[in-house]
């Protein structure tokens, strides 16, 4: 075991300072010789770089719980940790990026239970928490919170008081819980132990002597320990400070394996990935899933809280969705389901053009605004045009709190989580999903003819699964990426859907590589960019529309004529799309076209990544650019 340097409460603000900000939650515990309390902050501080907008800490003090927590940077939380210096053996603490309520004192983590004997952190979602609050709210319980986390805790404390242990309890609770979540729990009945329950969010647990921890990501742990248990999907730990126990989601015990982290600090917070943009493109089937959590109810209809009321999609006459770079690319399969699934017409604007186009805007309107950040100031810019003109307006972000957000009638979060690198990955998968979403939601409100939507909900279910495919053939795109790391230019070109993935293929091309790039429909080509086709030149083409694949062979013949290298991005399984390009990468197709679009942003994603990683570039940080423009 590492020794670690701890500093005294009254450095605790100063340690928060000058981290970087990109949100999700943070989770720490710790049980031990040492001051519980300092280990927690510590660890904090150290998933600082994860991002959050409020942060609380829980311990043990005399016979009871103690709960600080605060809105706000970390430094909030140092402040008020400061004030009174607390020590305890054990801890829980938790920085939270809001998805259920908004970033206040009240809605920050952790939460009691009825008792005040029981605290509860928790990331991820409870999918079911309004019903199971509607029953607590029967049985006399009364919530503070507008969170799903103090309904667990709730339900959690209920069991307890049934009797038995608190992993026991936990373990009866959970099996009421539908979701993707992990659950950390103290109690002042037993104030010696931990107990953790993962069902898909991460949880690792750190091992030493006299001492155990455990954090939602391996960096909080390295000054403590190299010792690290990773537990597995419905499986939960129990700490002491001399012993890890580790138990199957219905109590049997299991092995304890742990393995040793060999990472500096640096590459553990990227997850042992040189870079956080493939750790993004990696993480995108969990951001699917995310995404898709608690909006597709049992039996495959789309379940979309908080939008508008069905009297307002049937009166809505045109959609205009706006939004910049990557955003606006996802704007642009929303404009196809929109118009192929609803007959809806929809236009897709720039926000940096819309309100200097003096747009022609229908009172029946709707007005979408996309935004990973929900900070880019075009975008509030048009969003303020909108409102002057009342025209209903509706956010997708993926940040509680945000001035979009804050400033549309309604918002949907995308849940993507932290997108630390500047070049957007999984952002833009969670957009185009939410926006697959909307679309079904309306086409179930008017009852869309002929559109089965059971049959689209299971497969964006499967989705993730396609996607975890799609990155199994990383190893063919490196090689095709040290192929064509030489070309002067690249064509990224498609039919139909894969024409819009196309522009944001190229987008990730010139952002991360500075090669530049030509897009556009590929039926284009021959209206003047093949004159730009020559040798050493590339074009990458997504083939997925059966309907068109023919048309698109015969551009892809067009480049080859000109000694262009075709490189191919498929679902077609027939061979036809094999046997025309130089260089084929085919993923295993959904039963909906359209998703098989989606899919092949993947393989784009990663030709981009090591292109730009053979060539010796900032991958994480393009010159020129930054993650948030808020300037106009």
């Amino acid at each position: 075991m590492l020794n670690a340097h701890l500093v005294p409460p009254s450095k605790w603000v100063a340690r928060s300072q000058g981290s970087i900000i990109c949100l999700v939650c943070g989770i720490a515990g710790y049980v031990g010789e040492r001051n519980a309390v300092d280990v927690v902050f510590d660890e904090l501080v150290k998933l600082e770089y994860r991002g959050y907008d409020s942060a609380g800490v829980a311990f043990i003090e005399g016979t009871g719980i103690k709960v600080l927590k605060k809105a706000g940077r970390l430094s909030e939380l140092g402040k008020l940790l400061g004030e009174t210096s607390p020590t305890s053996r054990s801890a829980i603490a938790h920085s939270r990026w809001a998805t259920h309520g908004g970033p206040t004192d009240v809605n920050a983590h952790p939460h009691l239970d009825a008792s005040g004997n029981l605290s509860l952190i928790h990331n991820g979602i409870i999918e079911n928490y309004l019903d199971l609050k509607d029953g607590l709210l029967q049985r006399g319980h009364k919530f503070l919170s507008q969170t799903d986390t103090e309904v667990a805790a709730h339900l959690i404390g209920e069991e307890y008081e049934k009797g038995g242990t608190l992993e026991e309890a936990l373990i009866r609770a959970a099996k009421q819980l539908r979701g993707a979540y992990s659950l950390v729990l103290l109690s002042a009945i037993e104030p010696e132990k931990i107990v953790a329950y993962r069902k898909t969010s991460p949880l690792v647990v750190g091992i030493g002597k006299g001492e155990n921890l455990l954090a939602s990501d391996v960096p909080a742990l390295l000054p403590y320990t190299r010792e690290v248990l990773v537990l597995e999907d419905d499986t939960m730990v129990v700490l002491t400070k001399d012993s890890v126990r580790y138990l199957s989601g219905d109590g049997r015990e299991l092995p304890v394996r742990p393995i040793y982290i060999e990472w500096d600090v640096a590459r553990a917070e990227r997850g042992g990935y040189e870079h956080f943009m493939r750790k993004e493109i990696h993480e995108q089937p969990d951001v699917v899933r995310q995404c898709l959590a608690g909006r597709i109810d049992e039996s495959g209809q789309v379940r979309l809280s908080g939008v508008f009321s069905d009297n307002v999609w049937n009166e809505i006459d045109r959609v205009n969705i706006i939004a910049c770079g990557t955003a606006y690319h996802a704007g642009l399969l929303g404009k196809h389901l929109f118009e192929k699934l609803l007959r809806l017409p929809t236009d897709v604007y720039f926000s940096s053009e819309f309100r200097y186009g003096d747009p022609v805007l229908s009172p029946k309107s709707l007005a979408i605004f996309v935004s990973q950040s929900g900070e880019t100031a075009d975008t509030l810019a048009a969003l303020k045009l909108c409102k002057a003109r009342r025209i209903r307006t509706l956010g997708i972000v993926n940040v509680v709190g945000s001035s979009i957000a804050r400033e549309c009638d309604r918002t949907l979060l995308t849940q993507a989580g932290p997108e630390i690198s500047v070049a957007s990955t999984k952002a833009y998968t969670a957009q185009v999903i939410l926006l697959t979403l909307l679309a079904l939601h309306i086409a179930q409100v008017q009852e869309a003819p002929g559109l089965r939507i059971a049959d689209w909900t299971e497969e964006l279910l499967a989705l993730p699964n396609l996607i975890q495919e799609a990155l199994a053939h990383e190893d063919q795109v490196i090689q095709v990426a040290e192929l064509i790391k030489d070309m002067p230019l690249c064509f990224f070109l498609g039919r139909g859907p894969d024409a819009s993935v196309a522009y944001e293929g190229a987008l990730k091309m010139k952002e991360l590589s500075y090669i530049p790039t030509e897009e556009s429909p590929a039926g284009e080509m021959k209206h003047g960019p093949l004159a730009l086709v020559q040798s050493g030149v590339v074009a990458v083409f997504g083939a997925t529309e059966m309907a068109t694949l023919d048309k698109v062979v015969s551009n892809m013949k067009e480049i080859q004529a000109r000694e262009g290298t075709v490189v191919a991005i498929t679902s077609d399984e027939t061979g036809t799309v094999r046997k025309a390009a130089d260089h084929t990468i085919t993923m295993m197709p959904s039963r909906l076209e359209f998703l098989n679009s989606v899919l092949s942003i993947i393989p784009m994603q990663m030709l981009s990544y090591h292109v730009a990683r053979l060539l010796g570039r900032d991958i994480d940080h393009p010159r020129n650019l930054a993650k948030s423009v808020t300037v106009e």
